[in-house]
């Protein structure tokens, strides 16, 4: 049956974004107007987030949440066959010094992403950077059959993708020598057991992931932020900023810091466009070291 639903939506993913983006507003008016998956959470989430605006305000940045979420559904699929050329002209990669930098000091390169759309299309940066090997970082998943699937999309373009329970561990073991690009998307949920550090993050208590922390305290890496702006529909630009220590070195949590200031930037400029169904709070109460 999985081997069936595979080749469906890989056959379905060969069609034109256009006619995908048709499917993605079917989708949108039965979820927002029928099923209302996750409205509730939503809704909750960005009141709890910008207090001062109004409900018809909230509702707004809501529904068009759920349009952007369909859409990238729809590019998700898109990604399976997309080809490299239509890859570069809809994904507009700006401020690329940052990776010829790197590659000149010798540093390898931790790229900080959030969940704003659409992060699944980050893949094709690695065809237009210096460095040999670009490494997306994902989480594993239940089904081994749609991991190996997901995998498959995110090692199109020569990436060679790693599961986050193992990164740190090949970080430290690979020569840090400006070769290799790490991709993490940042914002994730710690599991309930890991959460230990949190921050103030979007006007809420939010527990906050620092494996990559390590890194920046331990190894002399370059940390860039990952900017992502959705210029209309199927038409995204990314601006790249290196993110640097305020001494000679970066300091425990210091990097968490900066990345989530930065991330709450973006949201704040475009707030339709971040993963406002993921259940960023549940665990806050867990959190043990919590800094305002």
């Amino acid at each position: 049956m999985n081997q069936f639903l595979f080749r469906l939506l890989l056959l379905i993913s060969r069609l034109p974004l256009r006619v995908l983006y048709v499917f993605s507003d079917i989708m949108f008016f039965i979820n927002y107007y029928i099923v209302g998956y996750r409205k509730k959470e939503v809704l909750e989430n960005l009141k709890n987030s910008f207090p001062d605006k109004s409900d018809k305000e909230i509702k707004d940045i809501s529904k068009k949440f759920f349009s952007n979420f369909c859409d990238y559904l729809a590019e998700m699929l898109k990604a399976f066959t997309i080809s490299n050329v239509e890859s570069r002209v809809r994904m507009q990669h700006l401020n690329q010094e940052v990776f010829h930098d790197a590659k000149a000091e010798a540093k390898n390169v931790i790229l900080l992403s959030g969940h704003v759309f659409n992060w699944e299309w980050f893949n094709a940066l690695a065809t237009i950077v210096p460095q040999k090997d670009c490494h997306p970082v994902y989480r594993k998943m239940s089904s081994k059959f749609w991991e190996q699937k997901i995998k498959m999309i995110r090692n199109r373009f020569n990436n060679k993708s790693l599961e986050a329970n193992d990164v740190i561990k090949h970080i430290f073991r690979n020569q840090n020598d400006g070769n290799s690009i790490y991709m993490f998307v940042a914002d994730q949920t710690p599991n309930v057991h890991s959460v230990n550090y949190g921050l103030k993050f979007l006007n809420q208590k939010t527990p906050a992931f620092v494996g990559y922390d390590k890194l920046s305290t331990r190894m002399d890496m370059v940390f860039i932020y990952c900017e992502m702006k959705k210029v209309k529909r199927g038409f995204y630009q990314v601006n790249y900023h290196r993110i640097f220590p305020d001494g000679d070195k970066f300091v425990e949590h210091e990097v968490v810091k900066k990345f989530h200031a930065l991330l709450e930037n973006t949201i704040k400029k475009r707030p339709d466009n971040w993963l406002w169904s993921h259940r960023r709070w549940k665990y806050k109460d867990a959190i043990k070291t919590y800094e305002d």
